[in-house]
């Protein structure tokens, strides 16, 4: 197949940040044209200057449009695209200089009509960024489900990072309405509708994220507070492991208590773990602030994730309420 790469940024608010990325796309070691589209998602803060200072690098078109989310963000730039692959990239991504030679690579070795890719932290990142990117992919945190699994058929590509057909795009008719969780429930439907998947590893982008502890927080407690919601939606798919985030909470609060009333046992047990994340993150990133800071991540991770998951699940499962009820937000 012969491919030619459109890619899909939605962007809201974040000028500064898309003009890192549109420089790390003229860097792109590539051979072959491939079209860049800019959706502005209804910005207050437009980055209609700085698209202006990569007419002349890029093949770029910039639409501006309502709010809608970022999802729907997406399909309208994929409906105004002239390739036949899209590349869906967050507009907080930087990407190193081989990326889209290794999608290339990847495609034309294994060709699937989606794929997903890593997400890494950049030299230049700060130390909170350096934290959240250990927390959001560690093994001793996710399990490395953010990238770190060889999986073909059933990967489940992330919207920070991942590519889809013309023709798979067609048929599933893209991104859902709803502001979270969209590209899991993407991802379940590519599979639903029979189209293979893949993770290709080398194809990792620089992903900045949140920069603060709080924005951490707001952004996994709306992870958790969707996949409820998500469950329902494909309850094949539910699995037990979701619940750990809110278990840990749980037992970690429930420890606290016990060591108020002289059983220090089990938040000893905490210590450990958290010690654990402390010599793993050090290891990878030879940085002790940054080591400390991921025993800080990894907490409000859990925590942000296991509060949001209770709350719809409570209110779904107890409370008897429909999903727009559940978490307004979502559907918003």
């Amino acid at each position: 197949m012969n491919l030619k790469f459109s890619i899909i940024i939605p962007v809201y608010n974040r000028p500064s940040e898309i003009e890192e990325l549109l420089e790390s796309l003229t860097l792109q070691e590539f051979e072959n044209d491939f079209q860049v589209l800019i959706v502005e998602d209804g910005s207050d803060k437009t980055s209609k200057n700085i698209i202006e200072k990569f007419k002349n690098k890029l093949q770029i078109q910039y639409y501006t449009k309502d709010n809608s989310g970022p999802g729907l963000s997406r399909n309208f730039g994929m409906q105004k695209a002239t390739g036949n692959y899209y590349i869906i990239l967050d507009s907080d991504c930087i990407l190193p200089a081989k990326y889209l030679v290794e999608v290339e690579k990847g495609l034309t070795t294994n060709y699937t009509d989606a794929f997903g890719g890593p997400d890494a932290s950049h030299q230049s990142f700060t130390y909170i960024q350096k934290a959240i990117n250990y927390a959001m992919t560690s093994l001793l945190t996710t399990g490395g489900i953010r990238g770190n699994k060889n999986s073909v058929d059933t990967f489940q590509p992330r919207s920070f990072n991942m590519g889809i057909s013309e023709e798979a795009f067609q048929k599933t008719n893209g991104f859902g309405s709803q502001r979270y969780g969209e590209d899991i429930d993407l991802s379940l439907r590519l599979i639903e509708h029979h189209f293979k998947t893949q993770l290709i590893a080398k194809a990792f982008v620089y992903h900045k994220r949140r920069s603060t502890l709080k924005q951490f927080f707001k952004q996994t407690f709306n992870f958790g507070a969707a996949r409820p919601i998500l469950n329902r939606q494909h309850p094949n798919t539910s699995k037990i492991t979701y619940w750990f985030p809110s278990l840990f909470s749980l037992g970690m609060l429930f420890s606290v208590v016990l060591c108020c009333i002289g059983i220090p046992y089990f938040l000893w047990l905490y210590g450990v773990y958290l010690s654990l994340i402390f010599i793993d993150s050090y290891i990878q990133n030879i940085n002790i602030v940054v080591a400390a800071l991921s025993s800080i991540t990894t907490l409000v991770q859990f925590f942000g994730y296991g509060i949001g998951f209770l709350r719809s699940t409570i209110r779904l499962k107890i409370l008897g309420k429909s999903n727009t009820a559940t978490f307004p937000k979502m559907f918003g």
